[in-house]
């Protein structure tokens, strides 16, 4: 049997930015650093997350200026999170349960990294290919 968890695919680079921030600079991070989120904090504490998805609905087509909306106001909180020892099937569980595709990972009440849907397609796919290998 095999068992994965959280911790084996978890990404611990976690990209954040001040609440106060504005949009368009969540963006050119984004962009620059190939990522499809940021975390956002206040005070250096994770207190929401803006995705790709949240500027577009938010932000993009309601027409708002990027570089004048700040990231508390767009940002989706609570965070949801899972511990770095949940199986992916419970990662997955989640995801599907709260519909998202980001979850931030948590070990021992503090966040350490962020896993993706992403992330999990790709482990499931190299499990996949190491069963044909046997």
């Amino acid at each position: 049997m095999i068992t994965v968890t959280v911790r084996d695919i978890v990404q611990r680079n976690i990209i954040s930015l001040d609440k106060a921030k504005t949009v368009k600079d969540a963006a050119a991070l984004m962009v620059s650093n190939d990522i499809g989120s940021v975390v956002v904090i206040s005070s250096d504490q994770p207190i929401g997350i803006v995705t790709e998805r949240d500027i577009l609905k938010k932000v993009t087509f309601p027409s708002k200026d990027p570089s004048s909306v700040k990231l508390e106001s767009i940002m989706t909180s609570p965070l949801i999170t899972i511990d770095v020892d949940a199986s992916l099937g419970e990662a997955t569980m989640v995801m599907t349960e709260k519909k998202i595709r980001r979850l931030l990972v948590t070990e021992k009440g503090k966040i350490i990294g962020i896993f993706t849907q992403r992330d999990l397609q790709n482990k499931v796919l190299d499990i996949f290919m190491s069963l044909n290998d046997i």
